[in-house]
């Protein structure tokens, strides 16, 4: 820790002397229609402390701004087709940095990271060789449907941004147990407690990234992968190589469209029908 810090400060004076300033803490910051106030000291210093990491830490923001029209292109219809306010895909920004590959060291996956249990519980399929973890539409269903089922219960979005990191059970136990009705207010880890204004930070870099430093034009921002066909497969299939050629595609351009495909062949043990996304592959932006 002692050999870290040097470095950390190091890297901080580097990125003032670039010019990079975080914006500051503002009076309040609305998040699916609630107004969340930093008029206490606690507040204050907790949103202080994101906006200073989402300043800093350049490569990570860089790269999810530049993520953003592809994930948020394909989500937010979804997100709105289901009534859950846009605001709510920030907590992928969180999860995942917008990667939908992310693996936590827990075994969360995909942009929404679930772990394996949970997404079963919601429908998705998780196994050696079909993962829906990493299919986006069908992960933000399942998200959608965990996120409706926690405002159901807490009716505040803020408690279901925490509840999305600690559980619906904790949140509302400790809140029982502290008196609160808001999770903003609870005494709680240190992941969960920053969870909730790292959602904030995020909303704020993605609607003016200049006030952090950032400068990401729209033509350099990486677009939707196209989709040439959609091919519904209820057999398995051996080759997926083979597959691949037979449509006009490489393997790698065929799995980078599929995430959820994660070998080399389609078993289909679940006697299910599937669609695999022949890609056009979009020049580059």
């Amino acid at each position: 820790m002692k050999r870290i810090l040097p470095v950390l400060l190091a890297l901080t004076l580097f990125c003032q002397w670039l010019g990079a300033q975080p914006p500051r803490v503002p009076e309040s910051v609305t998040f699916a229609g609630e107004t969340i106030r930093f008029d206490r000291s606690d507040l204050y210093e907790r949103m202080d402390r994101e906006l200073l990491a989402f300043t800093y830490m350049h490569t990570t923001s860089i790269l999810m701004l530049k993520r953003s029209d592809r994930i948020f292109k394909i989500v937010v219809p979804i997100l709105r087709r289901y009534g859950i306010p846009e605001d709510l895909k920030y907590l992928m920004v969180i999860e995942s940095n917008l990667d939908p590959q992310a693996v936590s060291p827990a075994g969360a996956a995909g942009l929404w990271q679930f772990m394996a249990g949970a997404a079963k519980e919601y429908g998705l399929e998780v196994n050696a060789n079909v993962d829906e973890r990493y299919n986006i539409e069908k992960a933000t269903i399942a998200a959608c449907r965990y996120l409706k089922r926690s405002y159901a219960r807490f009716g505040d979005w803020m408690s279901v941004a925490a509840s999305y990191n600690a559980g619906p059970g904790a949140i509302a136990s400790r809140m029982e147990a502290q008196k609160v009705k808001k999770a903003a207010d609870l005494w709680l880890l240190n992941e969960t407690s920053r969870y909730m204004f790292r959602v904030l930070a995020a909303k704020m870099l993605f609607e003016d990234p200049a006030e952090f430093g950032f400068n990401v034009p729209e033509e350099d921002r990486y677009p939707v992968i196209g989709v040439k066909e959609v091919v519904e497969m209820s057999d398995p299939i051996e080759d997926l190589t083979e597959f691949a050629k037979e449509h006009g595609v490489s393997f790698a351009q065929l799995k980078r469209a599929n995430l959820w495909l994660r070998e080399s062949k389609l078993n289909n043990n679940s006697h299910r029908n599937y669609e695999i996304i022949i890609p056009r592959e979009p020049g580059r932006p």
